[in-house]
């Protein structure tokens, strides 16, 4: 069986199309389209859905206009296996599998997105990608270190963009197409104005830019209250160009960047609102400032007729700066700035091997870090002038055992370097410098087993080791965390390992989709927070050893050509030893902030020529009150008992006027709740109506 590297294979598929008649044309897109759903992030290989060796979870551009999703951690909600944590209106972070910030792995456009500066527990960098510049996103759930190196625990999400479509045009010569929407909402009181365009000639060339302007307002909850500061103004854009080089070759360039303003982290402030017993914050002020950017040029080449089949080069640059700004409850000023700028670079190879396909290749990843504060004269949140750097080399074989047997081995090599230019030094308080680095290697054994000969129902498993260097964060951060705590520099820390088994069922036939996994995560060395002999203050440790397990199940039945039902349920647990006040005695207690029990159903309808559909969903969390001591001292963002259940009911529909313009509409939180999701730090909206107009041209 063939496997395709590059996330371009329907590209590639048409590449040579432009030296045959308009008829062979059509014929070669028409057979490109049909081929089966293919995803890329579970074998850095376009694989049939059907012979991934996991339950790979996809979200595409129709779904997130449809859903008229605010931001790009939100059109994740609805996702199996997935939920949401919001610290503020525009600081979101996805919980995959139980784990969230650092311990999850964001690519774009399979570019890693993580950089050295992220925090544990959920953070706000997610809230930088611009949901309406993504084509879209795959999520691989676990297994995801042997491909992509340090970070892959909870999950592997790779978002990719939009571009100019240049290769499906079949017939050739100039085109230009583009599209304008509009998202307005009643309980957050936001704007969101989008705009793009794409021209080229067909099958040479195609340029496809788009910009985003969001005015977000601030949010009323269940219980009529307008919540102070939870509004934020952002704007983003986005361009790439995609040249045909010849038959095999393309090249791409592409650049994004995302811009946010003023956004508060409300529940540290007076601002905030108390929540079943939370308790509100005492600062005046505590906002951010973000922004990022991605660069990238992409040269790639496709059955190359040699030892080497496929192949890609990608060189990147990336930029990320965090600006906060405070003022305490005492009226002390203060300011904390973050930037970092990392180089990366990307080679990737599919060869045929003896047994099998081998998806090989090296990636290499620095970020150079500026860090200050008014408050600290040796660093910001983190080491100031300081560098880390990944090194990695991963070997991957796709081997057939007969036709029904598909096994994927897998085998990566990591250096990770950190550099730690300036920081201070917790108990003397004195300046000091930093260099550490390690070595890991990482292994898994998956497999696939189709039960008939259609590909229609499947058995996958298998054993994934996974790992996490120590970054920037864990050794360096001298910040404000958890509700009031400071969390100071430790630097005798080694990497987190990780031993996951999984075993999963697939159904994909005419009317039915449907995957059920269990899965159980061994963690060991895992870094953990730890109580200084100083009041309110916070260190941190290797020593937590523990588990996380669960199970989910996604289905969707196509009942006819106008019904469709779909739901999916989600459970998660997990332990881990934690140390004991002062002492290096530890207990094992539930890791933090663990998911609750979620379910999601709905049912849809929609007319024979798919002009007109409605569909009715429900969403609901269980109450989340498994929670450890780290838990119990966030008092500003999870209630004293745990955090409530709740259940959100929302009907939406659409309708395409005519070929150029299609109106959607929602109404979400019919029942009006007052709630939040675990660990958030503001109220969600109350009921309200979201409306969306797209225009196309």
């Amino acid at each position: 069986m063939r496997r395709f590297s590059l996330p371009l294979l329907l590209a590639f598929s048409t590449a040579s199309l432009a030296t045959e008649g308009v008829e062979e044309k059509k014929k070669k897109i028409k057979r490109a389209t049909d081929l089966p759903k293919v995803v890329i992030t579970a074998t850095r290989s376009a694989t049939p859905l059907s012979q991934v060796p996991a339950a790979v979870k996809t979200l595409d551009k129709k779904q997130m206009e449809e859903r008229l999703v605010r931001t790009f951690p939100e059109a994740l909600r609805e996702t199996p296996g997935v939920t949401i944590q919001k610290t503020s209106n525009g600081q979101g972070s996805p919980f995959i599998r139980g784990f969230t910030g650092f311990r999850n792995l964001m690519m774009v456009d399979g570019i890693r997105f993580n950089n050295s500066t992220f925090r544990d527990g959920p953070n706000q960098y997610w809230n930088t990608l611009d949901q309406y510049g993504l084509d879209r996103v795959e999520v691989l759930p676990s297994q995801g270190s042997v491909l992509y190196g340090s970070d892959a625990i909870g999950g592997t999400v790779n978002a990719f963009t939009k571009g100019s479509g240049f290769l499906s045009e079949a017939e050739g010569g100039f085109f230009s197409h583009g599209r304008a929407e509009y998202r307005y909402s009643t309980a957050e009181h936001s704007n969101v104005e989008h705009f793009e365009t794409s021209i080229g000639e067909g099958q040479k060339w195609g340029l496809h830019a788009g910009v985003t302007l969001s005015q977000f307002g601030d949010v009323t909850d269940g219980s009529g209250r307008r919540q102070r500061h939870t509004g934020y103004d952002q704007w983003a854009f986005d361009v790439r160009l995609d040249i045909a080089l010849d038959d095999q070759w393309t090249f791409t360039a592409a650049h994004q960047q995302v811009r946010q303003n003023d956004v508060w982290r409300t529940h540290s402030t007076t601002s905030g609102v108390s929540f079943e017993g939370t308790a509100v914050g005492t600062d005046r002020v505590r906002l951010f400032d973000q922004e990022r950017s991605l660069t990238y040029a992409r040269l790639a080449g496709m059955d190359l007729n040699s030892f080497i089949d496929n192949a890609s080069l990608t060189v990147s640059v990336q930029t990320a700066g965090e600006n906060q700004f405070r003022v305490t409850g005492g009226g002390t000023r203060s300011y904390n700035i973050v930037d970092v700028d990392t180089l990366g670079a990307d080679l990737q190879f599919t060869s045929d091997s003896p047994i099998g396909t081998l998806v090989y290749g090296v990636d290499f990843y620095e970020d150079f870090v500026q860090s200050h504060a008014s408050d600290n004269p040796f660093q910001g949140a983190v080491a100031d002038n300081s560098t880390y750097s990944l090194l990695g080399v991963h070997i991957q074989d796709a081997i057939d055992i007969g036709e029904r047997v598909h096994l994927f081995l897998g085998e990566r090599y990591t250096h990770a370097t950190a550099r730690l230019g300036s920081f201070q030094n917790p108990v003397t308080l004195a300046q000091q410098s930093f260099a550490n680095s390690w070595d890991n290697f990482s292994g898994s054994v998956r497999f696939v087993i189709d039960l008939d000969e259609r590909d229609r129902y499947s058995l996958y498993g298998g054993v994934s080791q996974a790992f996490r260097a120590p970054n920037l964060s864990d050794l360096s951060r001298f910040d404000v965390a958890l509700s009031g705590r400071k969390e100071t520099p430790a630097t005798d820390l080694s990497p987190e390992k990780y031993l996951t088994y999984e075993i999963g069922l697939k159904a994909n036939t005419e009317t039915v989709t449907a995957s059920l996994a269990y899965f159980y995560t061994q963690m060991d060395n895992l870094i953990i927070r730890r109580s200084t002999a100083v009041p309110l203050q916070d260190t941190k440790s290797n020593g937590g050893d523990g588990y996380m397990q669960g199970f989910e199940f996604a289905t969707r039945w196509q009942i006819d050509k106008h019904w469709s039902i779909f739901g999916n349920v989600a459970w998660v647990e997990g332990e881990v030893d934690q140390f004991i006040g002062t002492t290096t005695q530890k207990r094992r207690e539930p890791l933090g902030k663990i998911s609750p029990l979620v379910g999601y159903a709905g049912v849809r309808w929609q007319s024979t020529n798919h002009r007109f559909w409605t569909e009715f969903v429900g969403l609901t969390y269980g109450e989340a009150g498994r929670m450890n001591t780290s838990d119990q001292l966030d008092t500003q963002r999870i209630p004293p008992n745990g955090t409530p259940s709740f259940l959100l009911l929302t009907l939406r529909g659409g309708y395409s006027v005519n070929e150029h313009l299609i109106l959607t509409a929602s109404l979400d939180n019919l029942l009006n709740q007052t709630y939040r999701y675990h660990g958030s730090g503001s109220n969600e909206p109350g009921f309200g109506a979201n409306l969306g107009v797209t225009v196309k041209f």
